[in-house]
């Protein structure tokens, strides 16, 4: 196997929009979390790499969603999504964190500490 093939099986994060949203996000049974971003945001092309590989580590425990604001304006205001990247964790189809900007440093130890305080495990 190539490098370019394991690196697309490891990839966990996957795409939602406005059709599919409620059906993928907020009737999940696992809780999570949705980047909502969009191509010509700087911050949101830092932030990627590292949601990317968080996806993986929190496998099984956690799914990794984004959504494009520009593509699907529906769900961003839906949410009141008012700036890329914007983080909203998600369990029992309801909304129980957000994280507002790229934050790629602590994103990984924001993400525990909401693990944790929701009893997630």
């Amino acid at each position: 196997m190539n490098t370019t093939e394991s690196l697309h099986e490891q990839k966990q994060v996957f795409a939602v929009g406005d059709q599919d949203f409620e059906v993928k996000i907020l009737k999940s049974k696992m809780p999570m979390v949705v980047d909502f971003t969009a191509e010509w945001c700087p911050p949101c092309h830092v932030l990627e790499p590292i949601y990317e590989r968080l996806s993986t580590e929190y496998k099984g425990r956690l799914g990794f969603a984004k959504v494009d604001i520009d593509e699907h304006p529906n769900v961003q205001w839906q949410f009141r999504v008012q700036a890329a990247p914007t983080l909203i964790f998600f369990k029992d189809g309801k909304e129980i964190e957000r994280i507002v900007g790229p934050h790629p440093g602590r994103l990984k130890s924001t993400i525990d500490r909401i693990l944790a305080n929701h009893g997630i495990g």
